[in-house]
């Protein structure tokens, strides 16, 4: 047997040699699975780990020190009320989205429109769709993924969803740019996490990003702005007269992705916004057509 306090200091203490951003929580987080507990003060009624406990533990955090994501290690990650599957082959949804999602809730309930209907671009695993889907009532909410294996994992999530017993959400396979025609001119929301880590910036982002997030939702040109540039072309075409975009963009973008929106003009309201780190990290804007 090994006592668990002892086996969580000591993998703590490797992860952080490891250069991993938060040892302690990720330690923690490892042994909550490896035991398959519900949540990580349920680890205070656990003393010891067996032999097969102690060795797949072991195993685990040898995998997070060589900077394989956690929740690549667990298989899920929670976002704000729900918890989605993620894996090799689908961008892992990150704490700085959820001021995104926040900002999308509090907009539709202020308009007060009643059944709102939404669409998320380049959806990965269904992240912001189906929080939208859970937070906003009568929200009717499609999702747009380009990469077959990221919508891989949006199905597995859909599934889940409508069984955890939220409205479902249209999945569609498509680019940002030529998505949902039949739906131009009558949407109230455009909402997006798009890639946006320009190509020069590739020394930035951190190994769980670089070697394992896929490429496809990563890298978007010399200056990170060549997908936001497709979402804006979209939005203006599906926004009803009115309707509201939010896209999230790189802290180093909080003055060109607004500069994007008052260029392409169209659009009132533009603003850039904080997440709750205090980083710039989405802008949104109003459709007004002259």
């Amino acid at each position: 047997m090994t006592p668990l306090r002892t086996a969580i200091t000591t993998a703590a203490a490797t992860l952080s040699e490891a250069g991993v951003d938060s040892p302690e929580h990720d330690a923690r987080a490892l042994a909550v699975h490896v035991l398959g507990l519900a949540k990580p003060s349920d680890l205070l009624m656990v003393d010891d780990l067996d032999e097969h406990q102690a060795t797949a533990y072991e195993e685990l955090v040898g995998r997070r020190a060589q900077r394989v994501p956690l929740q690549h290690l667990t298989g899920s990650v929670g976002f704000r009320y729900i918890e989605l599957e993620v894996g090799p082959g689908v961008f892992v949804p990150r704490p700085e989205t959820e001021s995104v999602v926040q900002w999308a809730v509090d907009a539709l309930q202020r308009e007060g429109i009643a059944n709102p209907l939404c669409v998320d671009l380049c959806t990965g695993s269904g992240t912001i769709a189906f929080a939208l889907a859970n937070e906003v009532p009568g929200a009717v909410v499609h999702a747009v993924e380009r990469d077959a294996d990221a919508l891989d994992w949006t199905r597995r999530n859909a599934a889940n969803r409508v069984k955890a017993g939220d409205p479902e959400v249209q999945l569609h396979l498509g680019s940002a740019e030529d998505a949902l025609p039949e739906l131009d001119g009558r949407l109230d929301l455009v909402i997006s996490n798009p890639p946006y880590v320009a190509t020069t910036e590739a020394h930035i982002p951190d190994p769980e990003v670089v070697d394992h997030d896929p490429g496809i939702a990563l890298w978007a040109g010399e200056d990170g702005l060549d997908v936001i540039r497709l979402v804006e072309q979209a939005a203006r075409r599906l926004l009803k007269p009115g309707g509201l975009l939010v896209v999230e963009h790189s802290d180093r973008q909080g003055t060109s992705a607004p500069a994007l929106l008052e260029q392409a003009g169209g659009w009132t309201e533009v603003q850039d916004h904080k997440d709750y780190a205090d980083r710039d990290r989405y802008v949104t804007a109003r459709w007004t057509p002259a």
